[in-house]
C-alpha cells in the first residue's frame, strides 16, 4: 500500500514543477510574442480493495467502493496561444501579428521554425533576419538605399528604391498556422519547432482562412498576467506547506507506533 508520506511526496513533487512553470512565465513577462504555460495535474493510478456494486451479502451490495489515490503528477504543460498586446514602436521593420500564425524563419541547417517574435532586423544583404541573423521565410529583400518601407497587412512589401517614385513590391509575408499549436515544440529563441502533435503547418497570406494579419510598426507582448501568476505563485506555495505538513504529520504518526506498538 502506499503511504501517506509517499502521496505527499507526490505533491511535493507535482507543486514543485508548478512552480517551475511560473517561475519561467514570470521570467519572460517582457519577452516578445511569448506564450505562458500552463501546468496541467492527474491523478495517480488508484488502489481499490473494493469495488462500488460488490455484493455485501446475498441480496444486496455495496453503494460505494473502497479505494485509495496514490497521488498527483504533473500531466503535462499547456501553451496558451491567447493573443498578446501590441505595443507601437514606431519601427518599420517591427511586426506584430494580430490573430493566429506564426512567422516562418529558416534556420542554418536548413530546417524550419517559427515565432510571433517580429522583431526584425536587415543583415548585411539586406535581408530581413531575426536578431540571431535567421532567415525570414520566404526571404524578403530590401534594396540598398530603399525609402519609406511599407508592409500592408496581407503582408505586401514594398518601398521606394534608388531612381523611382513609385513604390516598389519587393515580396509577400505569409503566415504559418497549426491545428494545435500547443503541440509546437518551444527550441529557445523565441522559436518553435513543429512536431506529430502541431501537424504540418498551413502557411498562407496573412488575415485569410483564420491567419492573422500584420500590423507593422508593432511588436506582440507576452500574453502573462503578473497578477494571475502571483496568485497562482502564492496558491502554489501554500498547497506546497500543506503537503510538507502532511509528511511531518504522517511520520509522527509512525514514530508514536514504533515506538509504542
Amino acid at each position: 500500500m502506499t503511504s501517506a508520506l509517499q502521496i505527499a511526496r507526490s505533491g511535493l513533487d507535482a507543486l514543485d514543477q508548478k512552480m517551475r512553470v511560473i517561475s519561467n512565465n514570470l521570467a519572460n513577462v517582457n519577452t516578445t510574442g511569448f506564450k505562458r504555460d500552463r501546468a496541467n495535474f492527474e491523478t495517480l493510478m488508484y488502489q481499490n480493495e473494493r469495488q462500488a456494486g460488490a455484493p455485501s451479502a446475498a441480496d444486496s451490495q455495496y453503494a460505494t467502493g473502497l479505494g485509495t489515490g496514490t497521488g498527483v503528477r504533473v500531466a503535462g504543460t499547456e501553451r496558451v496561444h491567447s493573443q498578446g498586446a501590441l505595443g507601437q514602436t514606431g519601427n518599420a521593420l517591427d511586426l506584430g501579428i494580430e490573430g493566429a500564425g506564426f512567422f516562418t524563419i529558416k534556420l542554418p541547417d536548413g530546417t524550419s521554425a517559427y515565432t510571433r517574435d517580429g522583431s526584425f532586423k536587415l543583415d548585411s544583404t539586406g535581408r530581413l533576419v531575426t536578431g540571431s541573423g535567421d532567415k525570414l521565410d520566404p526571404e524578403i529583400t530590401i534594396p540598398d538605399g530603399a525609402t519609406s518601407i511599407t508592409i500592408a497587412p496581407n503582408g505586401i512589401v514594398s518601398a521606394v528604391v534608388a531612381g523611382t517614385t513609385a513604390p516598389t513590391d519587393l515580396g509577400q509575408i505569409t503566415i504559418a498556422r497549426f491545428i494545435n499549436p500547443a503541440g509546437l515544440q518551444p527550441i529557445g529563441g523565441n522559436l518553435y519547432a513543429e512536431t506529430a502533435a502541431s501537424a504540418a503547418p498551413q502557411t498562407g497570406e496573412p488575415g485569410v482562412a483564420g491567419a492573422g494579419s500584420i500590423r507593422q510598426g508593432s511588436l506582440e507582448g507576452s500574453n502573462v498576467s503578473t497578477v494571475q501568476e502571483l496568485v497562482d505563485m502564492i496558491e502554489t506555495q501554500r498547497a506546497y506547506e500543506v503537503n510538507a505538513k502532511v509528511i511531518s504529520a504522517a511520520d509522527e504518526m509512525q514514530k508514536y507506533v514504533n515506538q509504542s506498538v
